[in-house]
């Protein structure tokens, strides 16, 4: 049987195809610029890419588009929808109430919704993906799998902010964590890869992107997480800024009264403060590598710069290690230990730089890496030395197959 997987944003819908006799994945794409004029979709199968451009006004078109596709004797691989056994949808926010995949029920849908003002750019994406599948394949069993579940067996000292209580039980503030599909698929990817049962494993799971968390995981569950409230917390990211003093907020606008030297694209320059939507695009889309290194979001186009002498660059990349290798120490204290440190995805699968640079302030805790065997971008491997008292690896993630396994795992005895 196979497994559908939708990964939905506000104006593009990615998903995958994947065969849960083999754990293959035989199709994948993404439809962009739903919505938009020149809206295409992009449509990879038997490793042959096509490009289809199609307008389409919404989600609900989109998907009818793409089953066309997978169904299509050229482009598909399926003959009839009776071969979907379910369809797998990524929801980042499930709030305190989701700890499991769940069956989708209008129920589960409310409550979705209930989570948007904690992940407004996300949850509502997701039900729309949601409801364009209830549209067009209406027979076929649909599944929510949640990014904070994974996160849920955290202590509760460890995810109350230490505010005043009444927040926690008005608003619902306290650390949630994210990155939780990707957390658990690596976790046990890399005890499967050591031959170890993952209960007898101390991980600290690294997942480095534009977006980034590391996950501190016991006896296979997490204990202890990097983001917080929302995806801002934590490490320093793409554009994002992670963990600051509170204070910088009220000073940014206190501040933005008046221009600040250096800053002036950052802080209104008339007599006006920064309103909060302003100050979190600031923190959001300013902030982290791009905002330091003043050149990008992107690693790649950072580490260029300061391999040519970039000094801002290479103090966005300093910021960076130091702040990943300091947060990883934290999780240590919160499993009593490391056994493996795993570095995923992009910066994490293809930063041989920066998981040198991480491992260095981690000889402390034992961590020898081997350089020959780290200077490889995105292959499955261990690259610590034999001798290394924490083993290191680079596992490529994959949320998708998580996404599909853990359908699969709800709707196979219904």
């Amino acid at each position: 049987m196979k497994i559908l997987v939708i990964n939905s944003g506000s104006s593009s819908l990615k998903y995958q195809v994947i065969d849960m006799e083999t754990d293959e994945m035989l199709v994948k794409g993404n439809f962009e610029r739903i919505g938009q004029a020149g809206s295409f979709l992009t449509h990879k199968v038997r490793g042959v890419k096509h490009k289809f451009e199609h307008e389409v006004k919404d989600h609900e078109e989109a998907i009818k588009f793409i089953i066309a596709r997978i169904l299509n004797n050229h482009y598909g691989v399926m003959k009839s929808l009776d071969e979907l056994a379910g369809i797998g949808h990524r929801v980042v926010h499930g709030g305190e109430k989701f700890r499991l995949p769940v069956l989708i029920t209008e129920e589960v849908i409310n409550e979705i919704e209930k989570c948007s003002n904690l992940a407004p750019l996300h949850n509502p994406n997701a039900i729309a993906g949601i409801r364009a599948c209830q549209k067009v394949v209406p027979q076929v069993k649909m599944v929510a799998v949640f990014d904070t579940a994974f996160h849920q067996t955290i202590p509760k000292e460890r995810y109350i902010y230490p505010i005043p209580y009444k927040y926690y039980e008005k608003y619902g503030i306290r650390k949630y964590g994210f990155h939780g599909i990707s957390h658990e698929f690596v976790s046990k990817r890399v005890a499967k890869l050591m031959n170890k049962d993952i209960k007898d494993l101390k991980i600290v799971s690294c997942h480095l992107g534009q977006g980034a968390s590391l996950c501190a995981i016991k006896n296979g569950k997490s204990m202890e997480t990097t983001m917080g409230l929302t995806p801002l917390g934590g490490i320093p990211m793409g554009s994002r800024s992670g963990d600051l003093d509170p204070s910088v907020v009220t000073y940014l606008i206190r501040k933005s009264m008046k221009p600040i030297s250096g800053v002036k694209d950052l802080v209104k320059t008339e007599n006006q403060e920064l309103t909060p939507d302003e100050v979190d695009e600031i923190l959001n889309k300013k902030s982290g590598m791009y905002g330091i290194s003043r050149i990008s979001l992107d690693f790649r186009d950072v580490e260029l710069d300061a391999l040519s002498g970039g000094h801002h660059a290479r103090l966005a990349l300093d910021v960076f290690d130091y702040r990943v290798a300091q947060e990883i120490a934290k999780m240590a204290v919160a499993i009593g230990g490391i056994d493996v440190i795993t570095f995923e995805a992009g910066v994490g699968e293809k930063g041989i730089l920066d998981r040198k640079n991480i491992c260095k302030y981690l000889n402390i805790f034992g961590v020898e890496l081997d350089e020959e065997l780290n200077n490889e971008k995105g292959e499955e491997r261990e690259i610590s030395k034999s001798t290394s008292k924490v083993k290191v690896w680079v596992i490529p993630t994959n949320e998708e197959l998580m996404i599909a396994q853990e359908t699969y795992e709800v709707v196979k005895n219904i």
